[in-house]
């Protein structure tokens, strides 16, 4: 029996498998964020290829948490009723649809990767002016943030919490926090890019107070039956950063918070980072929140072969397996992982002449 294509039960929702779409920005939206054709086909043709989990882009809670100007959103009705064709053929074709909601923080207001300029969009090309924890910026070419007052902190949960209630209305079974790579959560988190003196800077504690107020918020708003998952960057491959070991106390708090499965990815806050790039790199730190803080976790970070997912479920290691970029290139990975692992693999029917 493969424990990578055994179903995960998480609350009232049971996944089909283990096997789970990480978020890839698109910087596809049309206008005001509202996703497009090309989310659904995008999404879809994942969930056709036998993706157990299938997670939509960093989506944004408010237009200023955008990274760039072409991300998706959730902070209207238009966007509940433009999501709701891409959440339809997602459950129908038997995966779960999840939406990770996010803000950028001072990552906001970049061009997205294929333009011709780079770093941040001005108010002449649709740009704006982001927020953060402080007024640095991220990089120099990045735009100088506005630094959250109490006000300003206090929006950003109830955004958060809004978008997720929006989130079930467009169909949506399941919510990531995104509190990773260098965005509005893991900046407050870091002490590289929190150098408040107020309650939400400081000692760890403070630190983590407004990604905790967001996890508590976003659990009241979707109730007692829906899955939360909540992406951390784990460490910051940097000196003097966020640890795995803060990660452990982090994981324990945000399970008690409501999270159901901590997302342990790494990095984004510094852009000097020495990341130690290779098949699995981040699936030590996974296995050690798991272990450690007794949290289920998704493990994530150039998973390629059937193999090394099944022995990631099967030793213990995580509870689910998020595949990227092997995605891109094969939607269909399932079904090749599961013909590589001897497990019968049952499909669309249209596709039945293909088995």
């Amino acid at each position: 029996m493969s424990s990578l294509f055994t179903p995960l039960a998480l609350r009232a929702v049971t996944l089909p498998n283990r096997i789970a779409m990480a978020p890839m920005c698109q910087y596809s939206a049309g206008p005001d964020g509202l996703p497009t054709d090309w989310h659904l086909i995008h999404l879809g043709t994942r969930a056709v290829g036998g993706v157990g989990l299938v997670l939509s882009e960093a989506t944004a809670v408010l237009p200023e948490g955008r990274i760039s100007p072409q991300d998706t959103g959730l902070w209207s009705g238009a966007h509940v009723d433009a999501w709701r064709p891409v959440t339809r053929f997602v459950a129908a074709q038997g995966a779960v649809p999840a939406v990770q909601l996010a803000h950028a923080g001072f990552k906001a207001s970049t061009y997205r990767p294929w333009a011709p300029a780079r770093g941040g969009v001005p108010d002449a090309e649709g740009g704006w002016t982001p927020v953060a924890p402080g007024s640095e910026p991220f990089v120099a070419d990045y735009r100088v943030p506005t630094a959250l007052d109490a006000a300003g902190v206090a929006g950003v949960v109830e955004a958060f919490a809004t978008a997720a209630e929006r989130a079930l209305a467009a169909g949506f079974a399941a919510v990531e926090i995104h509190a990773a790579h260098g965005y509005l959560l893991h900046e407050f988190l870091s002490p590289l890019t929190n150098h408040r003196t107020d309650s939400y800077g400081g000692d760890r504690a403070a630190r983590m107070r407004l990604t905790l107020e967001v996890a508590r918020a976003v659990r009241a708003a979707v109730g007692e039956n829906v899955p939360v998952l909540t992406r951390i960057s784990a460490t910051d491959w940097v000196e003097g950063g966020w640890t795995i070991e803060d990660s452990v106390v982090l994981a324990g708090e945000l399970a008690g918070a409501g999270v159901d499965l901590v997302d342990a990815s790494s990095g984004g806050a510094h852009p000097n980072a020495r990341i130690p790039l290779g098949p699995g790199y981040q699936v030590p730190l996974a296995a050690r929140i798991r272990r450690e803080a007794g949290v289920p976790t998704g493990a994530v970070g150039l998973i390629v072969e059937p193999e090394q997912a099944e022995q990631i479920v099967a030793g213990g290691e995580a509870d689910l397996v998020l595949l990227g970029r092997e995605l891109l290139r094969d939607p269909y990975w399932p079904r090749r992982a599961a013909a590589k692992l001897g497990v019968a693999y049952t499909g669309p029917a249209q596709y039945a002449r293909a088995s």
